[in-house]
């Protein structure tokens, strides 16, 4: 009976589930049958900081993300800077709207003006401003019938000599430091034990890891369905608006670079492997925006079904170009290459000589010069080139081909 009372429970629970991401767009139709792979790219440099972004759709029906990138702001605050991801759901709406207009709600007041930066105060500014763009929104939701939207923010406001990383929801920014990953910010998901016990205060519950069974974020800005617990305050709601904020002294001779990700990049990679691969694609020369873009197809090919979007903020120490590197990224190339003939040779006597085989073959084995944090995903395009230029020589030999392979 026990078991029989469970199967029952697991059944609903599933059904609750599928109902709640039906109504916010989350369903199979939110998916496309192919991926949309053209890319935003961005690039900018100010006060000493280059930075470059790259945005993806991939396998979502839509694009949902948005960002804020101002390597100076203007002004009187010309030596800070506010770089920041944006993660929609159920509508771009609050994505956009945050991108438009959050940084003009957070750097107001005296711990912008001041002579003397106070960390307190700016972290209390920024906390200030989160709380009064989502009443902001709340507003404008209900008569512009956006109620059901939300969105996740990650941001770095960078001052001459703190760095505030400020994270509301599960996007996720780091920091690399003297070449090894400093600091990251940590997602907020109703799991979390401190998360957990607001939303039970809020008369809600934590059903299949998300919040009442259907969002998989315990903060947000939007969301303001989640937002009506008339006797819970602000911040006590289902749905916190409230930020974390942290701040880290700089050190100019160390800090590196910056990386800030919506979580479909960290669906395909940990934090200790994104921090390592886009550091070492930095040491090949790369810049900033490059980078992104090597992120996002390497994120795809390692599986991620969402938008995706990333930033690169560098500072003057970050990595230059090493030969060390380089070479070591010709000789990787080099094998790969020639390891796709070997069992493009092997395979084509079995008749099997596919694209997939040659990667299930390629990834069955131990290789240490793969990038760290992209692995073998991140070398598909070389691994491609090499299988179509055999495919082609190979069918341009057969029997009543032409050289380009076509039938004569």
């Amino acid at each position: 009976m026990a078991t029989f009372v469970r199967l029952l429970v697991s059944q609903a629970e599933r059904m609750v589930s599928r109902l709640f991401k039906a109504e916010r767009g989350e369903g199979p139709g939110s998916f496309l049958e192919a991926p949309r792979t053209e890319k935003l790219l961005e690039q900018g440099e100010g006060g000493g900081l280059r930075y470059g972004l790259g945005a993806m759709q991939g396998w979502r029906a839509h694009m949902e993300d948005a960002h804020t990138a101002q390597p100076q702001l203007p002004g009187s605050l010309a030596t800070w800077a506010f770089f920041a991801v944006y993660d929609g759901h159920a509508g771009s709406t609050v994505a956009q709207f945050c991108a438009h207009h959050l940084l003009g709600e957070l750097v107001v007041g005296e711990a912008f003006t001041g002579g003397v930066e106070s960390p307190e105060a700016v972290k209390r500014a920024v906390r200030e401003g989160f709380l009064h763009i989502d009443s902001r929104m709340q507003a404008l939701a209900c008569a512009e019938g956006w109620e059901h939207a939300g969105s996740t923010a990650v941001a770095v406001l960078v001052s001459p000599r703190h760095l505030y990383f400020i994270n509301l929801g599960d996007s996720r920014a780091l920091l690399c430091r003297a070449g090894r990953l400093t600091f990251y910010t940590e997602d907020h998901k109703p799991s979390r034990p401190r998360e957990r016990e607001r939303i039970e205060n809020a008369g809600g519950t934590v059903l299949l890891q998300r919040v009442n069974g259907s969002l998989a974020v315990s903060r947000a800005l939007g969301d303001f369905d989640y937002k009506a617990v008339a006797w819970r305050g602000q911040t006590e709601q289902l749905v916190s608006p409230e930020p974390e904020v942290y701040e880290l002294a700089r050190c100019p001779g160390e800090d590196e670079f910056l990386v800030l990700a919506c979580d479909g990049v960290w669906d395909a990679f940990d934090t200790e492997g994104l921090c390592a691969f886009v550091r070492s694609r930095l040491q090949l020369g790369r810049d900033p925006q490059a980078v992104c873009e090597e992120v996002l197809e390497a994120g795809l090919y390692k599986g991620s079904r969402d938008n995706m979007t990333c930033m690169v903020v560098c500072f003057r120490g970050a990595p230059g170009t090493s030969q060390a590197a380089l070479q070591k990224e010709r000789e990787l190339d080099a094998h790969l290459e020639s390891r796709v003939a070997e069992l493009y040779g092997e395979l084509q006597e079995q008749g099997a000589a596919s694209l997939v085989a040659i990667f299930r073959c390629l990834a069955s084995e131990v290789n240490p010069s793969l990038p760290p944090g992209g692995g073998l995903a991140s070398k598909r395009a070389v691994i491609m080139e090499a299988y179509e230029r055999l495919r082609r020589s190979y069918e341009a030999q057969l029997p009543g081909r032409c050289e380009s392979g076509v039938p004569c």
